[in-house]
């Protein structure tokens, strides 16, 4: 169960992990190209622009700009499903893997420095 004590932890690493990210020499995500890159990359079903819209709420074109910055770095491509030409599918990539990998990282770094402050 999540009580405020552990809320409030869990903010400090989501600070911390934001903040190291800024620090570092990557390019910096928006919140909405940061929710993009997590939902393809944490789900393993295949993502779609039509579905990344559906699931965040927002219009098909607010998912082709992000998707648009993430490809341009590197981290996401596109590419029109063979199945329905109509539908883009979102394909992961190796610079993807390793960012993804680095917000691990720095995550579970934030978070051990968080419980070592409790004890």
């Amino acid at each position: 169960m999540v009580d405020e004590t552990n809320a409030g932890k869990y903010i400090n690493v989501l600070k911390d992990t934001i903040t190291a990210l800024v620090r570092q020499e990557t390019p910096d995500l928006s919140a909405r190209q940061l929710a993009v890159f997590l939902i393809c990359y944490l789900n393993e079903t295949v993502q779609t622009v039509r579905g990344l819209a559906a699931t965040l709420k927002v219009s098909k074109p607010a998912i082709t700009r992000a998707l648009d910055r993430l490809e341009e770095l590197g981290m996401l491509s596109r590419k029109i499903d063979p199945m329905d030409r109509r539908s883009v599918l979102v394909q992961r990539s190796d610079i993807g893997n390793d960012h993804l990998s680095n917000i691990q990282s720095i995550m579970l770094k934030a978070s051990k420095e968080i419980i070592q402050q409790d004890n």
